[in-house]
């Protein structure tokens, strides 16, 4: 199962109030293991950069304008992608801002049936508990600490990780790979092992079985269920 771990960066919180994406992060994901494909590209919004979200990201205006636009990134980020699923904390956010960026461009969105939101399957498994980026990593024993400022590559990676103990942990992956071994183990046994030929064994009962049952139907006297039943049959 191919899925696609993502986060963005962005000027602000709408793009409908003229908020736009700054930096996309994607890590590919097949049975929630990282694959080790990333797709990653910062973005020139074509606008200023408010001060709160320069203090977030540390992106400003003018590093910006040395990369290309939405318009001249979007079909590598969309091959990239391909049919794969698009799994986001706080999805909600991240598909608007990629969405309002493809339908600028001319491009089909993604249905809202595309995102798993790990911030929502967090909310079901730790009701009442801190459900941030930061607070899942110190649960499940992710260095974060490289994480200074949020960066798109760096928040989707640590992201791939903390889904995956989302999703059942590690173990997951190391059962598949023990069964796999175990089962060519298995296959391997069964090509090399030369079969050992043994004569067919008899089936009939001989004279002398034959003659020692009888004599233990006739001990048992007439009147077990055994003789009652050979007697009606005469």
């Amino acid at each position: 199962m191919r899925e696609i771990v993502f986060d963005t960066e962005t000027t602000g919180f709408d793009p409908f109030t003229g908020d736009r994406l700054v930096e996309i992060g994607c890590v590919e994901v097949e049975n929630y293991l990282p694959t080790g494909r990333i797709y990653h590209q910062h973005v020139n919004p074509e606008r200023d950069m408010p001060e709160g979200a320069f203090r977030i990201h540390g992106h400003s205006a003018e590093f910006l304008k040395g990369f290309p636009t939405f318009s001249e990134i979007y079909p590598a980020f969309i091959d990239f992608v391909g049919d794969a699923k698009l799994v986001a904390h706080n999805a909600s956010f991240d598909m608007k801002f990629i969405n309002w960026e493809l339908s600028k461009v001319g491009h089909k969105e993604y249905p809202s049936s595309r995102a798993v939101d790990t911030l929502e399957i967090a909310r079901r498994k730790f009701p009442g508990s801190p459900n941030t980026l930061d607070a899942l990593c110190k649960r499940f024993s992710i260095d974060n600490s490289s994480r200074v400022k949020h960066g798109a590559l760096l928040d989707a990676e640590l992201l791939a990780e903390v889904y995956l103990e989302l999703r059942g942990g590690r173990q997951r992956g190391l059962a598949l790979d023990e069964q796999e071994n175990t089962d060519a183990h298995a296959n391997d046994i069964l090509q090399t092992q030369k079969r050992i030929f043994r004569e067919s064994r008899p089936h009939r009962p001989s004279e002398e079985e034959l003659r020692r049952h009888e004599a233990f139907v006739t001990a048992l006297g007439e009147k077990t269920l055994w003789a009652t039943k050979n007697n009606s049959s005469k």
